[in-house]
């Protein structure tokens, strides 16, 4: 026997949404979805900034709705379905492999990052992160790396709008300096994090230009300073700027 039930109409709405997004080829305004689906525009919009507010939603630089967050941390739950998760979970397997260090993919949410994928070291000394943590504002390597594919004005605005943490003693809290690093990001193709988050660690992260308008991904790797020491770090970098621009190369195609 069936169970009875009383259907929500609101969930019926949210999912009539969310697949139309899914299924469009570039990203909609509240007026497009309300003429594709014949709802009433200020019941999308309440339905859209719900999901904004929750993180499944974000809108692109044009204001349009395109998935958030969240929707890659559910991916990853049902069977590493997202695109980005597909390209880069190979990579992150080889990085362990090759370095004896734990791998991780994220991407920006406002002035954090989202961790969204990992690869965790079989080596007796590693350092894990659940997936869907959220680092601290402007906190490690991979922010670096995410804002580094932001135009200046939009790395000004996220500066002027957050303040740097003083996490450790070699933490950068001065935003001259901070965009210094994040500018040259861009110009190497690698960021670090010299125990500027947590003492006596280090990270490396490369961005990831992953599909999207709106979205800023990064691959990185973490290890104690004895793990990573000075001298090993040019040949890390190199492995890893190669691996970015494999992954770079297949979104490309």
């Amino acid at each position: 026997m069936a169970t009875a039930f009383k259907r929500v109409p609101a969930a019926d709405k949210i999912f009539a949404i969310l697949e139309l997004l899914s299924k469009a080829k570039e990203p909609l305004g509240i007026s497009d979805i309300s003429r594709h689906l014949t709802l009433n525009k200020s019941t999308v919009f309440n339905i859209a900034h719900t999901l904004i507010d929750l993180n499944y939603l974000e809108k692109s630089s044009n204001g349009k709705l395109v998935f958030g967050t969240h929707f890659y941390i559910l991916g990853n739950a049902a069977g590493r379905r997202s695109d980005i998760i597909k390209i880069a979970h190979p990579y992150l397997e080889s990085i362990s492999q090759e370095t004896k260090l734990s791998a991780f993919l994220g991407i920006r949410s406002d002035y954090r990052t989202i961790l969204i994928d990992k690869a965790d070291s079989a080596h007796e000394i590693k350092i894990s992160s659940e997936i869907g943590m959220q680092m601290p504002k402007l906190a490690g390597a991979g922010i670096k790396a995410m804002l580094s594919q932001l135009t200046d004005v939009q790395i000004d605005k996220v500066l002027n709008q957050c303040k740097l943490e003083k996490f450790t003693p070699y933490s950068i809290v001065d935003k001259k300096t901070y965009k210094k690093e994040i500018l040259k990001v861009r110009e190497q193709g690698i960021a670090y994090d010299l125990e500027e988050y947590i003492e006596g660690m280090v990270a490396l992260a490369v961005p990831i230009k992953a599909k999207g308008q709106n979205l800023q991904a990064a691959i990185w790797t973490v290890g104690m300073t004895r793990q990573v020491p000075e001298a090993s770090i040019p040949e890390l970098s190199e492995f890893l700027i190669g691996i970015s621009k494999e992954i770079n190369y297949r979104f490309v195609v």
